[in-house]
C-alpha cells in the first residue's frame, strides 16, 4: 500500500468533508466514508495539486509507484473516489475530468496544518502555511464537451490575447457550457479570481451591474455604482464571464466596455444570441454541431467521426436507452441529427425520447412534426428545460416588426435570397425599405442564419425555429400564393439552364430552391391550396426534379397535377411538360408500361399541334429510348431519324448533336457499325455537344461517348475503348446525375465483360446497382443481378448463374425492359452449355433469332456463332451446319466493321476447321484476322486468338 500523503500531521477540509491524511480517514458531517485504498490514495495525489491539471500517466505514478497498471485501474478509482464524495450532485464539484489531459482537483481547501507533499511526507519542520487559492465562483463544468476541443481552445486563445470575446450564436447551441469550460481551463491563468455572472435571470437591465457587484462582494447601495466597480477592478487581474446577455444587451455591451477600458487585467468572456458590438470586443460565432452529410453509403465509422452523433449517443444511453449501433441506426442518427441543424440542446432533448420511442419512430415524429414541448433535464434553467421555452425566450427579444418578418420569413422551406424575400413578404404593413432593416437585425441577432451558396448569399431559418413560429401563426394564403408564384416563375425563367450546368457544385444555387418549391406544392394541392398556381408550378419544378433524378417524387406531382386539370386546361403547355416528365419517370421506375408509352405519347402530339419544335425534339428523344428499352429498336431509329429532321429545321449545333446521338446509338443497336461511329464521333466531340441536356432525362452527349466506347471496342481498339468508358463514367459521376451515370456504367460493365475483366465488370455493377437502388430505377436493378448472374457463369458457378438469368429476364419482361435481352440469353445459353444441357441451349438459341425481326442486329454475329458452337456441342455433332453458321457470323462481321466479333467468329471456326485437319487454313484465318487490331491491343480474345495460334503453328506430336 503506498501513501501519497504520507503522515502529514493536520486536518485539511473542503465543502462538508474533512481529510486526516495521517489516518487515512475522509469523514463527511461526522461520518467516516467508506473509502478502499487506491481511491484514497487518488483524491491525496489529487489534492496536492489543487487547481492544476494532473496527467493521468503523473497520476498512475502517484498512487502506483514503480508498478505499470491499466488505465482503467485509474478512471475505476476515479469513478469510485467521485461516487463516494456525491461528485456532481445538486451542483457540487470536486474532480473535474479535462479530456485527453487529465484530471483536477477543483474545490477550495482549507485548514492545512501541514502542507502535501506530491511524495506525501509532510514537511513537518517548516510552518503550516494556509492554503490560498483564488476565489472561484463559477458553475460546474459538462463531465464530457462533445465536439467542442477545438472551439475551447480558438476561444482561450482569443481570450488570453485580446482580452475581451463575446461568444455568439443561437439559442440551444451551447454558448454556456463552452465558456463556462473555458473558465475552468483558464482557472490557473487568472490567480486573483473567476467570476461567472447569470444575466439570464434579471428582467430589469439596471440589474446588470449590481449582480456584478454582489458577485465580487461589493456593496450596491450607491446611486452611481460604476465608478466603484471600476475602482475595485482597475488594478485586478480576474476573468469575468457574462452569461445570457441578449435581453440586457443595451446596458451590458457598454458595461462590458467600460471595465474593458479601465481595467487593463480583465478579461471578459460574454455569451449571447447577438455580438454586443462595442470598442475591444471580438466576436466568435459558435457554430452547431457537424453532422453527417446527407446521402448514402454512411457507415458507423464514418458517423462516429460527427460530434453532432457522438452527443446523441451519449445521452440515448445516458437516458437509459439501448442502441445497437449499426450502418442502419447511424444513418438514423444522422438525419435526426440533420433535421435538429446540429443544435445541441435539441439533439439531447430528442436522444431523451430514444429510450420510450425507440430510435425509428423518435425519427418518424421528427419527420412528422418537431416536438418543441419535449422535456429535457430537470437541473436545466427554466429557458432550456424545452424547446419552446428556449424559443420563447429568443421570440421575446424581438421588435414587433422582427416578429412580424419572422412570422413571413417561415414561408420559406430551407434557403432563400432575398430576392425571394422582396417578392414574397411585403405588403400594406411591411415595404421594402423596412423588410431589410429586419432582415439585417434578425441576421446580426441569429434567428436568421445567411449562408453564401455561389457568388449569391443566402439564407434560412433553424427547422426548430420554422416549425415554433408556424405554430404561432400558420402560413396565410396570400403570402403562401405569393410564394408558390414567385417559385414558379423562377423556375420557369431558370429551366432552361440547367442544360448548361455541368457539374453538382455549379447546380447547387439552383437545386437550393428545391425545398421552397416542395413546400410550395404542398400548399397548392393541400386543403385551401390553388390548383391553378400548382399545376403550372409542377410543369415548371418538372426539369429539376430531373435534372436531381428524384424519379418518384417526380412522378407523384406529375400524377396529382393531372388528376387536377380541368379539361379546359387540356393540351397546354403545362399539360404537355407534365406528361412528358409522367412518362420518363415511369419509363425508369416501372418500364415499358402502357402508362409510361400513353404519358409520352400524349405529350408529343401536344407538342407537334402547338408546332413546339423544341419540345418535339426532346420528346422524340424519349419515345426513342423508350422503344429501344422495349426491344423496338426499329421504332426507336425511326424516331431517331424524325430527330434529325427537327434539328435540322431548328439549325442550332445543339440540337442537331442531340440528334446525332440518339441516331448514332439506334445505328449502333442495328449492328451498322460504320455510320454509328460517324454519328458518335460528331455527337461527343463536334460543335454544340457541350451539354446535350439531362432536361430530357439524361445526359446525351455522355450516352453518346460511351456508346462510342463501345463502338471503338467493336472495331478493334480495346485501349481507346477502356480509355473513353472510364472518362463518360467520371464526367457522369462528376455531374451527380445517377440516371445518365448508370447508363454510362451499364454501357461501360458491357466492355468490362466482352475484354475479360471480370473484376472490373464487378466493380462497376456493384457501383450500378447502388445508384439505381438509391432512385428505386426498379428495371435497372433486375438488369444488375442479371449481369451477376453472367459473372456466376463466367467464374465457373454455371448452375447459379443461370437460375439467376432466368430471374432476371422474367423480371425484365414483366417490366416491359428488353434492351438487354439478347446478351441475357446469350449468356444463358453458355451457362446452359457448361452443364452440358445442350439440348436446351439448342432450342434457345433458335428462340433468340427472332429478336432480329425488331432490329436487334447489333449480336447477330454472336447469335450465329453460338448457334454453331451450340451444333457442334450436340450429342451427334452437326459439324457441316456449325461451320457454316461459323462463317455466316465471320462473314457478317467483316461486312459491317466489327472486328473484335469478327475474331470471336475465327477462333471458333479455327479450332473447328482444324480439328478436321484443316491446321494451315486456320492458322491463315487467325493470323488475316488478328492483323485487323490495333497494335498493343490486349483483350481476353486477343490472348486466346494469339495462343491457338501459336499452338497451330507448332507441328502435331
Amino acid at each position: 500500500m503506498t501513501e501519497p500523503a504520507g503522515t502529514a500531521t493536520g486536518t485539511l477540509s473542503f465543502g462538508p468533508f474533512s481529510v486526516t491524511p495521517h489516518e487515512r480517514l475522509v469523514m463527511r458531517d461526522g461520518v467516516a466514508l467508506p473509502l478502499g485504498a487506491k481511491a484514497f490514495d487518488t483524491l491525496m495525489a489529487l489534492m496536492s495539486r489543487p487547481n492544476q491539471v494532473v496527467g493521468k500517466w503523473d497520476l498512475m505514478a502517484l498512487v502506483w509507484p514503480g508498478i505499470t497498471v491499466e488505465e482503467a485501474n485509474l478512471r475505476f478509482h476515479v469513478a469510485a473516489l467521485r461516487k463516494a464524495l456525491g461528485d456532481g450532485k445538486d451542483g457540487a464539484r470536486y474532480i473535474t475530468t479535462l479530456s485527453g489531459r487529465g484530471y483536477c482537483f477543483v474545490a477550495p481547501i482549507s485548514q492545512l496544518a501541514a502542507p502535501i507533499s506530491q511524495t506525501g511526507i509532510a514537511a513537518a519542520q517548516r510552518p503550516a502555511p494556509r492554503l490560498e487559492l483564488p476565489p472561484v465562483k463559477l458553475p460546474n463544468r459538462l463531465q464530457r464537451m462533445v465536439g467542442r476541443d477545438d472551439e475551447i481552445a480558438a476561444v482561450s486563445d482569443r481570450l488570453i490575447a485580446s482580452r475581451f470575446v463575446t461568444i455568439a450564436g443561437p439559442g440551444g447551441v451551447g454558448k454556456t457550457a463552452v465558456a463556462v469550460a473555458i473558465a475552468h481551463d483558464l482557472l490557473e491563468t487568472f490567480s486573483d479570481a473567476a467570476h461567472f455572472v447569470d444575466l439570464a435571470a434579471l428582467s430589469d437591465p439596471d440589474l446588470v451591474i449590481t449582480s456584478i457587484l454582489l458577485m465580487l462582494g461589493l456593496p450596491a447601495e450607491t446611486d452611481d455604482p460604476l465608478p466603484a466597480l471600476l475602482a475595485h477592478v482597475r488594478d485586478k487581474r480576474m476573468l469575468l464571464v457574462l452569461d445570457n446577455c441578449e435581453h440586457v444587451i443595451a446596458t451590458a455591451a457598454p458595461l462590458a466596455a467600460d471595465i474593458f477600458q479601465a481595467a487593463p487585467h480583465v478579461h471578459i468572456l460574454a455569451t449571447s444570441r447577438e455580438a454586443l458590438r462595442v470598442e475591444g470586443e471580438q466576436v466568435y460565432r459558435l457554430a452547431p454541431l457537424a453532422v453527417p452529410p446527407d446521402g448514402s453509403g454512411l457507415t458507423v465509422a464514418a458517423a462516429q467521426t460527427y460530434p453532432a452523433l457522438q452527443l446523441f449517443l451519449e445521452r440515448a444511453t445516458a437516458s437509459g436507452a439501448q442502441i445497437s449501433l449499426d450502418d442502419a441506426n447511424a444513418a438514423i442518427i444522422a438525419r435526426i441529427c440533420r433535421k435538429l441543424d446540429g443544435m445541441a440542446l435539441a439533439i439531447e432533448l430528442a436522444a431523451g425520447r430514444v429510450e420510450a420511442y425507440g430510435l425509428e419512430q423518435t425519427a418518424a415524429l421528427l419527420d412528422e412534426r418537431l416536438n418543441l414541448l419535449w422535456q429535457g433535464q430537470r437541473t436545466a434553467p427554466p429557458r432550456q428545460k424545452t424547446l419552446q421555452a428556449t424559443l420563447d425566450w429568443s421570440y421575446g427579444l424581438l421588435s414587433d416588426l422582427e416578429r412580424l418578418v419572422l412570422r413571413r420569413l417561415a414561408v420559406f422551406a430551407g434557403h432563400f435570397t432575398i430576392d425571394a424575400a422582396l417578392e414574397v413578404v411585403p405588403d400594406e404593413r411591411v415595404d421594402q425599405a423596412r423588410l431589410f432593416d429586419a432582415v439585417d437585425s434578425l441576421v446580426a441577432k441569429l434567428m436568421v442564419a445567411p449562408r453564401p451558396i455561389g457568388a449569391m448569399m443566402r439564407y434560412r431559418l433553424l427547422d426548430t425555429t420554422r416549425a415554433y413560429l408556424l405554430e404561432i401563426e400558420p402560413d396565410g394564403a396570400a403570402l403562401a400564393a405569393r410564394h408558390a408564384t414567385y417559385y414558379r416563375r423562377w423556375l420557369e425563367q431558370a429551366g432552361m439552364t440547367w442544360a448548361a450546368v455541368p457539374s453538382a457544385d455549379e447546380r447547387a444555387a439552383h437545386f437550393s430552391a428545391l425545398h421552397n418549391v416542395r413546400a410550395a406544392l404542398d400548399w397548392c394541392f393541400g386543403a385551401g391550396g390553388d390548383l391553378g398556381i400548382g399545376i403550372a408550378l409542377t410543369a415548371a419544378a418538372a426539369p429539376i426534379f430531373l435534372a436531381m433524378s428524384l424519379l418518384i417524387e417526380c412522378r407523384r406531382w406529375s400524377e396529382r397535377a393531372l388528376l387536377a386539370m380541368d379539361p379546359s386546361s387540356r393540351g397546354s403547355a403545362e399539360e404537355m411538360h407534365i406528361q412528358a416528365a409522367l412518362g420518363l419517370t415511369l419509363m425508369f421506375t416501372r418500364g415499358g408500361s402502357e402508362a409510361a408509352r400513353s404519358a409520352l405519347s400524349r405529350s408529343l402530339a401536344i407538342a407537334q399541334a402547338r408546332g413546339d419544335d423544341i419540345n418535339q425534339l426532346q420528346l422524340l428523344g424519349r419515345m426513342h429510348i423508350f422503344h429501344e428499352r422495349m426491344g423496338e429498336f426499329d421504332a426507336a431509329l425511326g424516331y431517331a431519324q424524325q430527330s434529325l429532321a427537327v434539328a435540322r429545321s431548328l439549325g442550332d449545333p445543339a440540337s442537331i448533336a442531340l440528334a446525332h446521338s440518339l441516331l448514332g446509338v439506334s445505328l449502333h443497336l442495328a449492328g451498322e457499325h460504320r455510320d454509328a461511329l460517324e454519328m458518335l464521333e460528331v455527337a461527343w466531340r463536334g460543335p454544340g455537344t457541350e451539354r446535350i441536356s439531362t432536361v430530357h432525362g439524361f445526359d446525351h452527349r455522355n450516352r453518346a461517348g460511351i456508346t462510342l466506347a463501345r463502338e471503338l471496342w467493336l472495331q478493334g481498339r480495346p485501349a481507346d475503348a477502356l480509355q473513353l468508358a472510364r472518362q463518360t463514367v467520371t464526367e457522369a459521376a462528376q455531374m451527380d446525375h445517377p440516371i445518365t451515370l448508370c447508363i454510362a456504367l451499364i454501357w461501360t460493365v458491357a466492355i468490362d465483360l466482352w475484354s475479360g475483366d471480370l473484376d472490373g465488370a464487378d466493380a462497376n455493377i456493384d457501383r450500378f446497382i447502388a445508384h439505381a437502388t438509391s432512385r428505386s430505377m426498379g428495371p435497372y436493378l433486375a438488369v444488375g443481378r442479371g449481369v451477376k448472374g453472367e459473372l456466376a457463369i463466367r467464374r465457373g458457378d454455371a448452375a447459379g448463374g443461370v437460375e439467376t438469368i432466368r430471374t432476371c429476364l422474367r423480371e425484365l419482361h414483366d417490366a416491359g425492359y428488353e434492351l438487354l435481352t439478347t446478351t441475357f440469353n446469350i449468356a444463358l445459353v453458355q451457362g446452359l452449355l457448361a452443364l452440358g444441357q445442350i439440348e436446351q441451349s439448342a432450342q434457345l438459341i433458335d428462340a433468340i433469332r427472332l429478336v432480329a425481326q425488331s432490329g436487334d442486329h447489333l449480336y447477330m454475329p454472336e447469335l450465329l456463332r453460338m448457334k454453331g458452337k451450340v451444333l457442334s456441342y450436340l450429342p451427334e455433332p452437326r459439324v457441316e451446319g456449325a461451320e457454316a453458321c461459323l462463317v455466316q457470323s465471320l462473314e457478317l462481321s467483316r461486312g459491317k466493321g466489327a472486328k473484335a466479333w469478327e475474331l470471336r467468329a475465327a477462333i471458333d471456326l479455327a479450332r473447328l476447321i482444324a480439328e478436321r485437319g484443316r491446321r494451315d487454313e486456320a492458322k491463315r484465318l487467325l493470323q488475316s484476322v488478328l492483323k485487323g487490331f490495333a497494335e498493343g491491343a490486349e483483350t481476353e480474345d486477343i490472348r486466346i486468338g494469339n495462343e491457338l495460334l501459336r499452338r497451330l503453328s507448332t507441328p502435331p506430336a
